[in-house]
């Protein structure tokens, strides 16, 4: 009887611990041993490339288990809403149902992009937005240079729209919810990376303003905009980070106190952390802060691959609160959808085999997430 009673009170305990383990266990929700974004950065195709891009989609983004496809539109889509800022090579909405078709075969999310904020301009072409509206550059006494050369005097990298111009948001909503629309998603990708030009002393509107406030308020417009209708902003996150802190400078980071602004958006916006040369791990810093963020590589396969791994440690090491807000990778690619696939293919002879290259990256960043 002893016995029995011993065994059946060491019983009862085993039970408790495990039930109090089950519910109160250093655990994700999530598997931490998975990546929720397995992403993949892209321009769009020329509408003559849609075709091949769609058999890459099928062919190579899918077997390596991509499930998030963020495409850089900005104006090379054929907007009924706005014809008059239509681009050059700009997609029908035939070409981006082809893509859209090919996605939803592999269940990839497609999230597209056009640059608000920066990236107005693009070493000596002024972007379509302010070609065709003049009066929403943030600097129109910088004039664009025949031959484009950095740095200049006038610190031109890209030129920026001004946020307290009147009437700006109405078109930019209007090709928001447009190009939402035709590729079927709900979230949106507004850029803001690099913003050289904000609060600048020469522009009757927005002189004197904190920049931190001025960015922190154009995210929460569009934040909120996309809200409205259930949809999700990501931004890349390189303005909410101190550059002169972190030693990042002003390219990977803020030189120009636009980084306050990471304790003034909503928390639900979704960071892109890019880091091309060093796996520097302010993803961390992000998650702190409350935001889900992902991992960003480039075209150096040591700093990517340590990048997921990375990645998968902090999903794995963290608290559960901190855990599920490592999202996982995305592969970017900054070279023309075309010029990517054939050197992708091989067909590059300056590139191929090359490991530290865009495509090499991928290959190798896409091979480590699928390892683990």
């Amino acid at each position: 009887m002893k016995k029995l009673i011993t065994f059946l009170l060491a019983f009862l305990v085993l039970m408790v611990s495990e039930s109090f383990a089950k519910n109160n266990s250093y655990q994700n929700p999530e598997n931490p041993d998975t990546l929720p974004v397995r992403g993949f950065e892209i321009v769009v195709p020329r509408p003559s490339g849609v075709d091949s891009f769609v058999t890459f989609i099928k062919k190579e983004l899918i077997p390596r288990h991509v499930n998030t496809l963020v495409l850089r539109v900005d104006y090379s889509y054929q907007f009924k809403s706005h014809p008059e800022l239509i681009d050059s090579f700009a997609l029908s909405e035939k070409d981006v149902k082809k893509i859209v078709r090919a996605c939803k075969q592999g269940d990839v999310k497609i999230i597209p992009q056009i640059n608000l904020l920066g990236h107005q301009s693009w070493a000596n072409r002024l972007g379509k937005l302010l070609s065709v509206y003049p009066q929403f550059d943030e600097t129109p006494w910088v004039a664009m240079p025949v031959k484009y050369e950095w740095p200049n005097a006038d610190n031109l990298y890209c030129k920026s729209y001004c946020p307290l111009v009147p009437g700006i948001h109405k078109i930019i909503f209007d090709l928001i919810d447009e190009i939402c629309g035709v590729f079927e998603t709900n979230a949106f990708h507004a850029g803001m990376d690099e913003v050289f030009y904000i609060g600048e002393d020469k522009c009757p509107r927005c002189s004197g303003h904190d920049p931190a406030q001025l960015f922190a308020d154009e995210v929460r417009r569009i934040h909120d905009h996309l809200a409205e209708s259930g949809k999700q902003l990501w931004i890349w996150g390189d303005r909410l980070l101190d550059g002169k802190t972190t030693g990042l400078g002003e390219w990977e980071a803020s030189m120009n106190n636009t980084y306050r602004a990471i304790d003034l958006i909503p928390k639900d916006v979704v960071i892109c952390d890019w880091h091309y040369e060093r796996p520097d791990q302010t993803a961390v810093y992000f998650a702190m802060k409350g935001f889900n963020v992902i991992s960003c590589p480039f075209n150096d396969a040591n700093a990517g691959v340590a990048q997921v791994s990375d990645m998968y440690k902090f999903r794995r090491s963290s608290t559960p609160e901190m855990s599920g807000r490592f999202r996982g990778i995305m592969q970017t690619i900054w070279s023309r959808n075309d010029f990517f696939l054939k050197e992708f293919y091989g067909e590059d002879s300056l590139k191929a085999g090359d490991k530290n290259s865009s495509s090499g990256c991928f290959k190798e960043v896409f091979s480590a997430i699928n390892k683990n």
